[in-house]
């Protein structure tokens, strides 16, 4: 396990680091998630493994420090995430993100291009979302508390309850406040939107999505911008656990193309 101090009050990052040759690769986790138990089959694989791996957690979330007067925006998180991976010395890494990271990874990308050098997304959420009205698993579930007290004051454990026994293993290490702003942070999104940041990126980006959610209206536009878009059959959101063989082939053939 390896840290960095990456806010003035000494708040660290953490991240599992697998040696082996550059250009490293960086895995961002999802909302409530931690990337060592997301990702680490899939650094050890046959298709991805040698590589310089960092499997890295965001602030508030799995092995990193979790303050409670921050605001977890995700240019906080991406700004966050940069001096971390600065003080790693990482170079311009090959980011491999998921879910929320995803929407982090594109913001990192943006504000701190020399870290960057490839983008692979899996289920990325690239547009703000309106307020849910129901309670459903990820940041909208967690946003049907309209204010942080009522989450901390019950919406945690009814969310840790809601969210089933696998996710709630990494949820639990989130810090309460980091989850609920990270969550309304994300259906807020960024301005320009992550949609619009990615598709200005000037790097080779990848988009992975579940083959089982079927055509998205937004593959002619995204590939028109220059984005790799790649179905992945037999897996659910959590792409990488669901699908391991087909989730890093994927990845591999993204960062060799």
């Amino acid at each position: 396990m390896h840290s960095a101090q990456v806010l003035p009050d000494g708040s660290r990052i953490r991240w599992v680091e697998i040696p082996g040759v550059e250009p490293t690769l960086v895995f961002v986790h999802g909302l409530g998630a931690s990337s060592a138990p997301y990702f680490a089959p899939a650094a050890a694989h046959p298709a991805l493994a040698g590589r310089r791996s960092l499997m890295i957690d965001m602030l508030g979330f799995g092995i990193s420090d979790r303050p409670t007067d921050h605001a977890y925006t995700l240019e906080e998180h991406a700004d966050a995430l940069a001096a971390a991976l600065e003080q790693a010395a990482v170079g311009a890494a090959d980011v491999v993100a998921h879910s929320m990271g995803s929407a982090v990874a594109i913001t990192l990308a943006a504000r701190h291009p020399h870290l960057v050098g490839r983008l692979v997304l899996a289920d990325a959420n690239l547009d703000p979302t309106p307020l849910p009205q129901t309670k459903r698993p990820g940041s909208s579930g967690i946003a049907v508390y309209r204010t942080e007290q009522e989450f901390l004051d019950h919406g945690w454990k009814e969310t840790m309850d809601f969210v089933g026994p696998q996710w709630a293993a990494t949820m639990r290490l989130a810090g309460p406040e980091a989850l609920y702003r990270s969550a309304m942070n994300l259906l807020r999104g960024t301005v320009p939107t992550m949609r619009e940041n990615l598709e200005k990126l000037p790097i080779s980006r990848t988009f992975l999505y579940p083959a089982a959610d079927g055509p998205r209206a937004d593959t002619e536009s995204l590939t028109a911008a220059g984005v790799c878009v790649m179905a992945i059959p037999d897996c659910g959101h959590n792409i990488m656990l669901d699908n391991l063989d087909g989730f890093a082939h994927a990845v591999a053939d993204a960062l060799s193309a």
